[in-house]
């Protein structure tokens, strides 16, 4: 199962994670802030708290906000091309449509 096996804060609304996959990046959050449910964030001081959860294995904050590891992992490496079919099969990359012949 993936988690989250370390969190640093940075600045701004970034923070350098560290994962049980062994991949590692800093992932940078700010755009996630726009949603309703991630608004208390914009708050850099209150961002800035979030650490990683050994119980939740994931990055949390305060105000009991967190994030799946599966999108802190997409969020933080999403290029990575051995993860691509990893993405597909989680939903946060479209599926490839098959040719038609």
């Amino acid at each position: 199962m993936l988690h989250v096996t370390f969190a640093k804060y940075i600045q701004d609304y970034r923070f350098e994670l560290k994962f049980s996959t062994g991949h590692s990046g800093v992932v940078d959050l700010e755009d996630r802030l726009n949603t309703p449910a991630f608004a208390a964030l914009k708050d850099q001081d209150l961002f800035a708290q979030g650490h990683l959860d050994s119980g939740a294995q994931t990055l949390v904050w305060p105000n009991e906000i967190d994030l799946a590891p599966e999108y802190l992992l997409f969020r933080t490496l999403p290029h990575a091309p051995e993860l691509q079919e990893q993405y597909i099969r989680w939903g946060y990359l479209p599926s490839p449509v098959a040719k038609s012949a």
